[in-house]
C-alpha cells in the first residue's frame, strides 16, 4: 500500500480509500444494494489487511446503519489509532425543522450521533456533505471548528460545491481563526471532468487534498456500456450524472484494458492516481474483487500515449453532483 500527507496537512493516509456507502441495512435507506453486517464485514477486513487506513462514510447512508455497521467492524479488526475515519453531516437525518443542514444546532447534534454510531470519541475527518445556502457561512465555520477545539473532530472537508463557495467558506475560516478545510470530496473521473476547471487548480494552489468520489462513474467505467446492475437499475441519483456520448470514453478504457491485459477499473483509477491534485480515490467495494482492483491500480504507469487516448474523447457538460 502507498500513503500520502491529506493536502498540506501531516496525516498519513491510504491512497485508496474504502467508501462506505456499500455497507448499510437495505431497508433503512434509498439503497436497496447495500450490504448488510454480514456481508460487510468481510469486506471492510480485507481492506484493512490490504493496508488500507482510510474508512469514508455519512450519517445519512443508509439512515446511520453504515456509521453503525463501519464503526463496529474497525472496533473489532483495527486499533483506532490506526485508522482514519471520515463521516459526513449536511443531508436530512429526520423530517421537520433542523433535520439537516449545516446549522450550528445541526452540526452540534449530528456529530454526537455519529460519533455513538461509529462507537468513538472523535472522527478523523468531518466533511461537510453538500453546501448549505440556507445558512450563513460564519455560522457553519464557527460550529465546525468548535469541534475541532472540544476534539470531536480532528480535521474538517467539504464536499461538492462550487470553487467560489469553497473559497467564500475558506476565507471565512482564515479571517476569523477558525480552522479550515484540509480536503475536497469532489464528483471527479474519466467521464466528468469538470472539477478541472476551476475547484481543482484552487485546490493545488490552496494545499487541500482531493478525494474524488464515484472515480469509477457508478461502475460505468468498469463494463460495457448499456449494461445494467441491481445498483444501476435503482440508482436514480447516478442516472442522472452521466450521457450517451460518454459510451466512446468507455470503449476507450475498454480498449487500454485489453491492450494491458488488465481489468477496465484499473485503468480508470490508474488514470485518476495519475492525476496531481488527488490524494485518494473513494472506492465502493461489493465484492472482493473490487478491493483487488483497487490496490493494483496503484502499481499500473499508464503512459501519455494511454492517457491521451483515455482523455481525448471528454467534451465539456453541465456541472453535476453538487
Amino acid at each position: 500500500m502507498q500513503y500520502v500527507k491529506l493536502g498540506s496537512t501531516g496525516l498519513d493516509v491510504s491512497r485508496i480509500c474504502l467508501g462506505c456507502m456499500t455497507y448499510g441495512l437495505p431497508d433503512r435507506g434509498v439503497h436497496e444494494w447495500t450490504l448488510d453486517e454480514e456481508a460487510s464485514r468481510p469486506l471492510i477486513r480485507q481492506a484493512l489487511d490490504a493496508g488500507i487506513n482510510f474508512f469514508d462514510t455519512a450519517n445519512v447512508y443508509s439512515d446511520g446503519t453504515s456509521e453503525e455497521i463501519v464503526g463496529k467492524a474497525l472496533r473489532d479488526f483495527a486499533r483506532r489509532d490506526d485508522v482514519v475515519l471520515a463521516t459526513k453531516v449536511h443531508g436530512r437525518m429526520r423530517p421537520g425543522p433542523n433535520g439537516g443542514g449545516l446549522s450550528r444546532k445541526v452540526i452540534m447534534t449530528e456529530i454526537d450521533h455519529s460519533l455513538s454510531r461509529l462507537g468513538t470519541d472523535y472522527v478523523d475527518l468531518y466533511q461537510i456533505h453538500r453546501y448549505d445556502p440556507h445558512t450563513p457561512v460564519e455560522e457553519t465555520m464557527e460550529a465546525l471548528h468548535d469541534l475541532v477545539k472540544a476534539g470531536k473532530v480532528r480535521y474538517l472537508g467539504a464536499s461538492s460545491m462550487y470553487a467560489w463557495q469553497f473559497s467564500k467558506m475558506q476565507y471565512t475560516a482564515e479571517r476569523h481563526g477558525w480552522t479550515k478545510f484540509v480536503s475536497m470530496q469532489n464528483h471527479y473521473n474519466l467521464l466528468y471532468r469538470e472539477e478541472e476547471r476551476e475547484m481543482l487548480p484552487l485546490c493545488a494552489d490552496q494545499g487541500v487534498g482531493v478525494l474524488p468520489w464515484s472515480p469509477l462513474a457508478r461502475g460505468r467505467l468498469t463494463r460495457d456500456w448499456g449494461t445494467v446492475t441491481e445498483r444501476s437499475a435503482n440508482d436514480n441519483f447516478g442516472g442522472r450524472l452521466y450521457q450517451e456520448g460518454d459510451r466512446t470514453i468507455v470503449e476507450a478504457v475498454t480498449r487500454v484494458a485489453g491492450d494491458r491485459g488488465v481489468p477496465r477499473a484499473r485503468v480508470a483509477l490508474a488514470w485518476l492516481l495519475a492525476q496531481e491534485t488527488v490524494a485518494a480515490p473513494i472506492v465502493g467495494a461489493g465484492r472482493p474483487q473490487h478491493i483487488e482492483d483497487a490496490v493494483a491500480a496503484m502499481e499500473l504507469d499508464l503512459s501519455d500515449k494511454e492517457i491521451e487516448e483515455l482523455e481525448q474523447a471528454y467534451t465539456a457538460r453541465p456541472i453535476s453532483g453538487h
